[in-house]
């Protein structure tokens, strides 16, 4: 399959009933995803560090255990879904997880890391002949839910195609290109997500100071050239001063970073995604690190008097 082509498979091609799945991480976005995995008939095996958050499935049929190794140790895939790279090394390298996998199985890290640590997983778990696949998701835990993940795969052709009747059960995926590049990809998604909340957050706070009604606005300005998924959902968060987290501040903080640091890395300069990094900072020194991203309203409410 060439790069940026997307493939769909329909449900009658699904057959998991024989293929063994282990997935790492049953936090926010690991849990949805592998009771989807369950649903779909896969032969899912679990682990946490947090075990009772993994013994959530148990009722589903997955089969949970204490230790990573003893997860991946009979899986064709294994899914990991972790908070950070440095985590996914840990895991994997430190943990046994790696060690412990069959030679020949498909390694697909659904975590959002630095592109420069994917590809020195994929290097060293090549040395123990597993495949590899980065491939970070976007769509949160309501498209997690619902199979509607927006999925960035980065990696070998063949690794693609033999992981996508998994991906399919979470949404839809798009190759594009080698190892790495699907976290790229997120970096890229997580930019414009962190910078477009940023500027609907600004515009509403402004037009509120001004003595505006904030909904009457947001309601105005919807179907205009101004109107974003992130207007209609973060927007309507921001009018409802809702800031329950489905994608954490600290996240989005460590994922603008990891876009500075990947920009360095290569020679690009990025002023606009350096700004964000700055405010979401002073959010999260703030005490914001566990609201909802869109709570970098918050932040500019509070540098405006308007708490």
């Amino acid at each position: 399959m060439r790069g940026g082509s997307v493939q769909r498979y329909s449900g009658s091609e699904l057959h998991g009933a024989h293929m063994k799945i282990a997935v790492l991480g049953i936090g926010l976005m690991g849990f949805p995803m592998a009771k989807r995995l369950c649903e779909a008939g896969f032969q899912v095996h679990a682990w946490n560090r947090t075990p009772h958050k993994a013994q959530r499935l148990a009722e589903l049929g997955a089969t949970v255990h204490t230790a990573p190794a003893d997860a991946v140790r009979q899986a064709d895939v294994v899914i990991t879904m972790l908070d950070n790279g440095g985590v996914v090394g840990q895991v994997l390298f430190e943990m046994g997880a790696a060690t412990a996998m069959a030679k020949g199985s498909l390694l697909i890290d659904m975590s959002s890391i630095k592109p420069i640590e994917a590809r020195d997983h994929a290097a060293r778990l090549s040395e123990l002949q597993i495949d590899y696949l980065d491939a970070p998701v976007s769509g949160g835990t309501i498209g997690a839910e619902q199979g509607l993940l927006a999925i960035m795969a980065g990696g070998k052709a063949a690794n693609f195609q033999r992981a996508l009747p998994v991906l399919t059960v979470f949404g839809r995926s798009t190759h594009v290109g080698p190892t790495g590049s699907g976290q790229l990809a997120k970096l890229a998604n997580q930019m414009i997500v962190g910078i477009t909340i940023g500027a609907v957050a600004e515009a509403l706070l402004l037009c509120a100071k001004g003595g505006a009604d904030m909904a009457k606005v947001k309601e105005a300005i919807t179907g205009g050239f101004a109107d974003s998924r992130i207007l209609q959902v973060h927007g309507q968060r921001m009018v409802e001063r809702d800031f329950a987290p489905k994608g954490r501040m600290a996240v989005q903080l460590k994922d603008l970073r990891n876009a500075m640091s990947t920009a360095q890395e290569i020679g690009f300069e990025a002023p606009i995604t350096a700004l964000f990094e700055q405010l979401y900072a002073e959010g999260v020194e703030h005490g914001l690190a566990d609201l909802d991203h869109s709570g970098l309203f918050v932040e500019l409410a509070s540098r405006n008097g308007m708490a």
